[in-house]
Parts: structure tokens; sequence; C-alpha cells
């Protein structure tokens, strides 16, 4: 049975990330939803795998991944993707150094906080690991904004060409 702790806990997780959208601007949504949607699904894949490898256990029983990774993937994955390419796409460093700080937090800090309020704690990973396991997706998420942006810059010059007539 789910525990009314772990019910809002999700409710906040879901709601608040999202609720922030509402500050980062419809042509920002516009430019990196596609990237952290294509992430956040890649965040989904990579969950069951954990799950399944056992990375990872949740207090409540039983297990169920609706309840309890999905949250996670749904709620602050992608708008903070969004936000994050919102201030630092451009500067690969200022990227990497953003997302370091915030994996830091998430893996050690809050990682901790979950395990104390008997929601969430790791299982075959250590801290360090679980950093690792969030931080390389970072790269991948350039990668993917990356691509987007040169599709849209070639679509651009194409459509550019054709109304010039050449």
């Amino acid at each position: 049975m789910t525990s009314r702790k772990h019910k809002i806990f999700n409710t906040l997780m879901m709601g608040l990330p999202w609720l922030s959208t509402l500050f980062i601007g419809k042509r920002s949504i516009m430019r990196y939803s596609l990237s952290s949607v294509v992430i956040g699904i890649y965040e989904i894949i990579s969950h069951l795998i954990g799950r399944k490898k056992k990375y990872w256990k949740f207090y409540d029983k039983p297990q169920k991944f609706i309840r309890d990774e999905l949250p996670f993937d749904i709620g602050p994955y992608v708008p903070v993707s969004m936000w994050i390419l919102k201030y630092t796409y451009g500067n690969f460093k200022k990227f990497v150094l953003v997302n370091v700080i915030f994996n830091i937090f998430f893996a050690f800090i809050f990682i901790a906080f979950l395990k104390k309020i008997k929601i969430l704690r790791l299982y075959r990973l250590n801290y360090f690991q679980f950093f690792i396991y969030i931080h390389y997706k970072a790269y991948l998420l350039y990668a993917v904004q990356f691509l987007v942006e040169k599709v849209k810059r070639r679509r651009g010059m194409l459509s550019a060409t054709k109304r010039d007539g050449n």
C-alpha cells in the first residue's frame, strides 16, 4: 500500500517542476522540448533497466513502476532539462558545470533525504555510482539538442534556398 507521504511526494515532484515551465517562455519550450522528451524517454528505459537490476528499492510494497520510478521521469526530468538547456546551451563548460552541481545535489543529498523519509534507498549502487548513472545522460541531452539545432538550421537553409529559387 502506498503511504500518504509517498503520494504527497509524487504529487509535488510531478507538479512543481511542470508549474515552473509557466515561466520558461513559449520560445524556450518549443526549442528545447524535443530533446528533453527524447532524453525523458531514454530515462524511462534506463529506469526500467535499473529497476530490473535492483539498483534501488522503494520502501512501499508492492513496488510498482508507475508509482515509484515514473514520477521521477515525468516529474522533474523533462522540465529541468529544458531549464538547464535554456540557460546553458551554447556554452558546453557551463552546461557541464550546472549538470555536475545539479546531479551531485540529487545523488548525494536528495537521495539521502529520500532514504531518511523512507521513500527510496540505493541498493546495488553507492552514491557515487548513482551520480555517474544519472550524470552521463547530460551529455546525451546536449548531443540530442545539438542534432536538433543542426537539423533546424539545415531545414532553414533549404527553405531559404527554395524561396530564392536556387
